[in-house]
C-alpha cells in the first residue's frame, strides 16, 4: 500500500546544517583507570557534579528478539559497580521479554552537554530477589503502586483504565503500608564485554577509547572517529 503525505514545510529546520564544533581537552590512553567500571565512575562523578546534564544516570538500552529485531528505550541506571551496571523492570515488558531469549544487550550514556558517551556491550542476568526487593523498598510509594498498575508494553484500551488500576492499588495499599515486590518486576545486571568512552573533538577527529575483556583481564585500544 502507498501512504501519500503532506509535504514538508520549506521553512522547516534542516538537520544537515545542524554542526557544533567540539572544544574539549584530549583523551588519552594514558588517562584512562585500569578497570572500565573504575573509568566509569569517575566520568560519572563529573558529569553528575557538573550539573549541566539532566538525569546523568539515563542511559539508551538496546534489545533485540531472537531473530535479531532490534528496539531501543531509555531506563535509568539505579546501581553500577565491579559487577556491571543494573535498572529495574518488568520481566514481562518487551526488553525483559527480549533479554530472556536474548541476553546480548548495549547500553549508551549519552551525555551530549559535555561531548561525551560510554557505550557497553555485554550480557545481561537478572540480579537476585534480595537486591531486587532492597531497591522496591527504597521507590517512593506511587512508584511501588505503578509497578503493579501496569503491565508494561502491553495493549490497554486507555489511560483511565491505567489510572482505574492504580486507584485500586492505592485503596488496597494505603500510603504507609507495605507494598508486595511484584513477581514480574526485578533487575537485571549487564555484565560488561566491552565500554568504550567517547570525547568529541573538534573537526570530528573525536577520542574513542575502547576497554575490551578478554580472559578476566581488560585491553585498551583506540578506535579511529
Amino acid at each position: 500500500m502507498a501512504f501519500v503525505t503532506d509535504a514538508l514545510d520549506p521553512a522547516a529546520l534542516d538537520p544537515a546544517d545542524m554542526r557544533e564544533q567540539y572544544r574539549t581537552p584530549l583523551f588519552r590512553k594514558a588517562d584512562l583507570a585500569a578497570e572500565p567500571m573504575e573509568q566509569f565512575a569517575r566520568w560519572f562523578k563529573e558529569v553528575a557534579a557538573g550539573g549541566v546534564i539532566h538525569e546523568p544516570n539515563a542511559m539508551v538500552v538496546s534489545t533485540a528478539s531472537p531473530d535479531g529485531r532490534p528496539s531501543s528505550r531509555t531506563v535509568l541506571l539505579k546501581h553500577y559497580d565491579a559487577r556491571g551496571f543494573v535498572f529495574f523492570t518488568n520481566y514481562g515488558s518487551r526488553k525483559g521479554m527480549e533479554l530472556e531469549t536474548n541476553p546480548y544487550v548495549s547500553l549508551l550514556f549519552p551525555w551530549h552537554p559535555v561531548a561525551r558517551q560510554v557505550i557497553v556491550t555485554g550480557v545481561a542476568e537478572r540480579v537476585g530477589r534480595d537486591e531486587t526487593a532492597a531497591y522496591f523498598r527504597s521507590r517512593p510509594h506511587g512508584s511501588q503502586l505503578g509497578a503493579w498498575a501496569s503491565e508494561q508494553s502491553s495493549v490497554i484500551a486507555s489511560r483511565a483504565e491505567l489510572l482505574a488500576r492504580y486507584e485500586e492499588l492505592a485503596a488496597r495499599y494505603p500510603e504507609g503500608e507495605q507494598v508486595p515486590v511484584p513477581p514480574h518486576w526485578g533487575g537485571f545486571r549487564v555484565v560488561p564485554e566491552a565500554v568504550e568512552f567517547w570525547q568529541g573533538h573538534e573537526n570530528r577527529l573525536h577520542d574513542r577509547l575502547r576497554y575490551v575483556g578478554e580472559g578476566g583481564a581488560w585491553r585498551t585500544e583506540r578506535l579511529s572517529p
